[in-house]
Order: structure tokens, then sequence, then C-alpha cells
């Protein structure tokens, strides 16, 4: 699953980052991909917009499906998810149904919230850490769609505690901070390694406390300042593939074979030690990274993002006549001594025209009279027809005596 999933997916990734440029952002491409996905269930018929939302997502449409199924059926431990697929009653209740019976089993569907049990949903489904949700129901919404991911871990091994200035003198950060934090001699994997994309860069990897045999590995990345935020993201999703597998980065650089001295990212000194070192050199890494947070949001708009091409694709399938679409992910992260929080809500709506303005009339029917109660049986039981105690009055009333509603039952349960 995870070589199947992760070239597409980093691919994802610099498309949506790129949408950020270099601003300070945080973003769930995953979350955006898994919206995607689970849209990609809708689709019967090749046409231009199932093309396209394949082109989108980097694989076969089928193979999409099977990996949100496969991911959301089988709920990571430590990184809570969800999907949900909602319309207004009445509308995209059309279509074939056999595209709903594909849909993962864990997909929530439904009928359309208002704003309160949308903003409800999404922190529900963020551990709190996300209070709304992305989009905002109009009365021309008919469809949505929408994915939240969240994790929130304590590192196995706590970070220590280091004056910022050891961040380094070439860093605005080490003067702006007291405090920042130092990978611990044991738990945490450090490595110089050469790309070549970012050419040489620093990677640090802090595992989370497993959790029934599953874990979550943070990475951090930094190359030369100069080079483009593109690249180095890019070589961080290269990287964390191997990190995950616990196996050391391949490029990694041995520091007997760089100079002794201070660089922007990394000084290296040299000791007379005592050392069990099969050829007696040693190699010790240390990181010294700060706190942060981040919280963001981003327009999912661009056509290479191809929530166009899902919108259509489910618009299809519900039978809606969708004329727009509207896509957004919040997301948020925290950085810490102890430990890593994380979410992230992205939502997609369909948009219809309003109709044109006319005249509507409301009755409100008064019983405040003497008045006839029939209770009636249904019966569908069969093969689609009814049976023999459909239609049959079972209970009638005729109502002369109201009485006060019960003071238990004037509260909402």
């Amino acid at each position: 699953m995870t070589t199947d999933l992760h070239g597409p997916l980093s691919a994802y990734a610099a498309r949506l980052h790129a949408t950020a440029g270099d601003r300070h952002h945080v973003a769930s491409p995953l979350g955006a991909w898994l919206l995607l996905a689970v849209g990609a269930t809708a689709a019967t018929d090749p046409d231009p917009a199932t093309a396209e939302l394949a082109r989108a997502l980097g694989v076969d449409l089928p193979s999409a499906a099977e990996v949100a199924r496969t991911l959301l059926d089988a709920p990571h431990p430590l990184v809570g998810s969800a999907t949900a697929l909602w319309h207004l009653p009445g509308q995209g209740d059309g279509g074939p149904a056999g595209w709903r019976a594909a849909l993962p089993s864990t997909t929530e569907v439904g009928v359309l919230p208002d704003q309160a049990g949308l903003d409800a949903w999404a922190r529900e489904h963020t551990l709190g850490l996300i209070e709304t949700f992305p989009l905002r129901v109009r009365p021309d919404v008919v469809l949505a769609l929408a994915s939240a991911l969240a994790t929130r871990v304590s590192w196995a091994t706590p970070f220590d505690v280091a004056d910022a200035r050891a961040l380094g003198v070439g860093s605005p950060w080490a003067h702006q901070l007291r405090r920042a934090l130092r990978s611990p001699n044991q738990g945490h994997r450090c490595a110089i390694v050469s790309t070549a994309r970012a050419g040489d860069v620093i990677v640090h990897a802090a595992p989370a406390q497993t959790t029934e045999g599953a874990g979550l590995v943070v990475v951090s990345v930094a190359a030369a300042p100069q080079v483009p935020p593109a690249d180095v993201l890019a070589v961080a999703y290269d990287l964390s593939a191997g990190v995950a597998d616990g196996t050391q980065p391949a490029g990694s650089r041995s520091l007997f074979d760089l100079p002794l001295g201070v660089t922007p990212l990394w000084t290296i000194n040299e000791e007379r030690v005592r050392t069990r070192a099969r050829d007696g050199r040693e190699e010790r890494h240390h990181a010294v990274l700060p706190c942060w947070s981040a919280r963001s949001e981003h327009d999912l708009a661009a056509p290479t993002l191809g929530f166009a091409a899902a919108s259509e694709t489910l618009a299809k399938a519900l039978t809606l006549a969708v004329e727009s679409f509207e896509a957004r992910q919040t997301a948020m992260a925290r950085f810490g001594r102890y430990g890593f929080e994380a979410a992230a809500v992205t939502g997609m709506v369909g948009v219809v025209s309003l109709p044109p303005e006319g005249v509507a009339r409301t009755a409100e029917l008064r019983f405040g009279n003497p008045y006839a109660v029939v209770a009636v049986a249904t019966d569908t039981r069969g093969d689609g027809g009814t049976g023999p105690w459909h239609g049959v009055p079972v209970f009638s009333a005729w109502i002369t005596e109201p009485e006060e509603l019960p003071e238990a039952d004037s509260a909402d349960r």
C-alpha cells in the first residue's frame, strides 16, 4: 500500500503545496487525495471528467477507489480518519445505486447537514482541533463531500531543551527565540543526505509512541537557503518512505567524508573518545529544531488538483445539475517538546443556480376542534409487492378531549 500510494501522493503534494508558495503553511495532501479517491467510486463510463480525475490522482480510478477503501476501512490507530457524502433531500437520490456500495464502508452518506452540523462533524473528527467546516452551506449548495484526518501523539522520547542560539549564528530565529528543542541522545534519527534535487540536506526523524503495533514518525528536512521550497518538500516526501521503514536514507553521508567546521546547515567537530566502533571512528548526530505551529486555509480550485473533475463525476452519478463547485481545506499542526498534533478537513460542495423568484404560499393547519385519527399499517414484505397488512386501518379515534404536553416532553431530547 505504501509503495502504491507514495508516488502519486508525492506528485499531488507538489501541486497542492505549490498553490501556497513559500508562505508558512500546513496542508494534508492525503486528505485532499482521499476526497478525490472517494469521489472516484462514482465513475461509471469513461469521459473527459473521469480522465482528468485520474490524472489528478496519478492512478486509474478503480485503483484510487480501492486505496481509499483500504485506508478508511482499516483506520490507523494513531490517525483518525473520516469521509462523508451529503446531498439535499430529494436531490441526488437518482442514478445507479451500485457506486454507493463501492464507497468505503465507513463513509457517511446522508442528508446535507446545516452549517452547525458540518461544524460539529469537523470538530468530532479532528479531536476538536478544527472548529469549523472549511465551506459554508448556502441555499444553492446541493452536494457536499468531506474528509477529515487528525492525530495527537506523544514522542517515544521527548526532546531536550537547548538555547535558541544553537540554531546557528546565521539563523534569524536564533535571535527571535530563547529556547529550542534538541534531539535526545537516543530514540531520534538524524542524517546528512546527498540528494540530486536539493543538494546536501539535513534530516531529523522523531518517532511517536506506538499503539497496537502502529506508529507515526515526523520527518524534518532542511536544505541550503537558496533551494526552492518545492524541491525541499519533494525531497522530504522521497525520504519519508525509507524513514518510515527505519532504514538509513539513501545518500547518507559519512561525517568523516565532510570537512570539520561550520556551514549554514551543520557544525562538525572532532574529539578523542573511547569507542567500540569497528574502525575506531564513531559518528554521532544531534538536531536542534524550533517548536512550531501553523494553521492554514487552502483554496483547492486549481484545475490540477482535480476537484472540478470530481464535482462533475459526482454530479453525473447523482443525476444533479451541478453548475459549479467550491473546494477548500483547513489544516493545522503543532510540533513541540513532548509531541505532535495535526488535523485537516477537506470539503467540496456542488452548487446549482437558484430558481427565479416567485410567490409561495404556506398553510399552517390547525387541529383546534374535534378531529378523527386513523392508524394504518404498511406492509412491503416480499419481492417488491405489498403484504396482507398493507393499507389496513389498525386503530382509529375521534379526538374531543385534548391534553396538556407532559412536562417531561417539553425539553428537546
